[in-house]
């Protein structure tokens, strides 16, 4: 007896075989299991045990890449990660310097100097408005810790001069943390004054090019009482005297609008020059700094090419 099936229903062959012979001899892998289940309307139950499979072409499976160690999503998150650690320490000093500065006077910005600096260095990293706000209001709490400034000053590897700005509730802690730093990386902790006499306590504030004209930039620092204007493509630097920062940035204020940063800095009036090796160690140095989170700011004079430079701060 020869199977009667069409051919579309059984296996796909017209060869004329026996049904029963061949499902007995295909082999176990053969593309007669793959496909889709046939209608019940095509099936003849008596006569066939089971569920005839209609043949069909199966897709082949995409070879995957293969990738050595972590993939690059993994990559992309952990520095995500990293950038948004750095960037909620940053906006935790931040905070605390509105909130020292709100408390040592009074909370308004316009009757507060000190406030409106640490308010205008907030927004310059794009600080949320409702955490300036916040830090603020964290002033007139009952449970606010008293803080206060502190500089602490020594040298890195090489005799580079460095200055550490820290606001702290606790004397003894920072002062011992910054000490470890400095001698981790082969630093030197010194007296206060100890190579403050290598900088110069000055103001600086940033407007985009676009905000005026260089003439009409150095004659509006100049009417502010300014020292200096450096004005180029990327931007205008106004410099004046740490004391006169204030006035300067809120008369620059009223006649170019609110400035790109306003901070107070010191600026090394005598740089040390240093080679590859020692540049990454005073890095290290600094970023060990930079980690505690009573420290505010750290300021260094030392000098390395930028090539150098490029390739030590290279992500």
């Amino acid at each position: 007896m020869r199977c009667s099936r069409p051919q579309s229903t059984v296996c796909g062959s017209d060869s004329g075989a026996l049904c029963s012979a061949r499902r007995k001899n295909r082999p176990k892998d053969s593309g007669c299991v793959r496909g889709v289940v046939a209608g019940p309307e095509s099936l003849d139950l008596p006569r066939l045990h089971g569920y005839v499979y209609k043949l069909l072409p199966q897709p082949q499976t995409p070879t995957r890449p293969r990738m050595a160690g972590h993939s690059q999503f993994k990559n992309i998150m952990h520095r995500k990660g990293r950038q948004d650690a750095a960037r909620s320490k940053l906006f935790a000093k931040l905070a605390r310097e509105i909130t020292v500065s709100a408390k040592t006077g009074l909370p308004d910005p316009e009757m507060n100097a000190r406030l409106r600096l640490a308010i205008q260095a907030a927004r310059a990293e794009n600080m949320p408005k409702d955490n300036i706000e916040r830090a603020i209001k964290k002033a007139s709490g009952a449970d606010t810790e008293s803080f206060e400034a502190i500089r602490y000053e020594g040298y890195g590897p090489g005799g580079v001069a460095i200055i550490v700005e820290a606001l702290t509730n606790n004397r003894n802690r920072t002062g011992g943390a910054v000490r470890a730093v400095f001698t981790k990386h082969g630093g030197n902790l010194g007296a206060t004054g100890a190579v403050s006499h290598m900088f110069a306590h000055v103001g600086e504030i940033v407007y985009p090019a676009a905000a005026a004209s260089p003439d009409a930039m150095l004659e509006a620092a100049i009417e502010a009482g300014a020292d200096d204007v450096t004005s180029d493509a990327n931007g205008h630097l106004v410099t004046c005297a740490f004391e006169a920062l204030g006035g300067v940035s809120q008369a620059l204020e009223t006649k170019l609008g609110e400035p790109a940063s306003v901070k107070a800095l010191w600026k090394p009036t005598q740089t040390t020059a240093v080679d590859e090796e020692k540049a990454a160690s005073i890095l290290k140095l600094i970023g060990g700094l930079e980690d505690d989170d009573d420290v505010q700011n750290v300021y260094s004079n030392f000098e390395v090419s930028d090539a150098v430079l490029a390739r030590l701060t290279a992500a």
